[in-house]
């Protein structure tokens, strides 16, 4: 039966790769690469690089899969439904693309893989695609999934702290659920996905913030402090670097003081 592996390729340093993933590359016969267009051509090419590290003197062919476009999000309840449309649409392009380049017999046992940015499991698509893919019944597969090294602990590495602190926990969320309001029960919370700079909406509670822009790439920018003191800083510098590069990807941890009382207005 055709295999295809998912693998977790880090935050964009080429050496952040795991041992499991190394080994599963000098596996895989063919590779399916996300075309995200021109803007976005340097993402493509942190890939083939990874390949030319990593998978050097192993046969493997590349496939690209131009990525459909989506819609703007809207807000409120619309969201997940033209998220779920774009994700249809991209579960039919694999679709297509596993059994055209992995065969169509039941026999075929030829391996592919999708290699995706952080980790799989986090703020990432392609492990519900491909149960969707599975769902529609026309292809079948075996798939493994290899964790990487997130975005999230990418950035927490390179400021040089931790996640969470001494028995609290740390919430994963988004720009969109930041803007909503400081989740309950919790200090530190690492915001993923914000389009917006969701954090203005924290400024009275000024938290300590570990913000990073393109971690573990050459392109890598770091700012650190009390929110009050950097955000207009780091409102410039991602404005700018978007204009420069045509895309972003960042993250950042807010660390709300602890001895501070819970308010509405956080």
């Amino acid at each position: 039966m055709r295999k295809i592996y998912v693998v977790g390729i880090g935050a964009g340093d080429p050496d952040q790769l795991t041992v499991q993933a190394v080994r599963a590359l000098q596996e895989v016969d063919v590779f399916f690469l996300l075309d995200k267009g021109e803007e976005k051509a340097d993402l493509m090419e942190l890939r083939h690089e990874i390949l030319r590290r990593h998978a050097a003197g192993h046969d493997y062919r590349l496939v690209g899969v131009r990525d459909p476009e989506r819609e703007a999000a809207p807000d409120g309840a619309a969201y997940p439904g033209t998220v779920d449309d774009w994700r249809s649409r991209r579960a039919a392009l694999y679709e297509s693309a596993i059994i055209e380049e992995l065969g169509e017999g039941p026999d075929d046992d030829r391996t592919g893989a999708f290699l995706v940015w952080g980790d799989p499991s986090l703020y990432d698509s392609t492990l519900g695609i491909l149960e969707e893919v599975l769902a529609r019944g026309a292809v079948r597969f075996d798939h493994e999934v290899i964790p990487g090294i997130s975005s999230v602990s990418a950035l927490a590495a390179r400021h040089r702290t931790g996640l969470n602190r001494v028995g609290g926990p740390v919430q994963i969320t988004t720009g969109r659920r930041l803007a909503e309001g400081w989740p309950e029960g919790v200090d530190d919370v690492v915001v993923m996905l914000d389009a917006h700079q969701a954090f203005r909406h924290h400024l009275a509670a000024d938290p300590v913030i570990h913000w990073g822009a393109y971690v573990g790439t050459e392109d890598e920018i770091l700012v650190s402090g009390r929110l009050s003191e950097v955000a207009g800083r780091i409102e410039e510098l991602r404005s700018a670097a978007r204009a420069r590069k045509g895309w972003i990807m960042d993250s950042y941890l807010l660390r709300r003081d602890r001895d501070l009382p819970r308010r509405a207005a956080d």
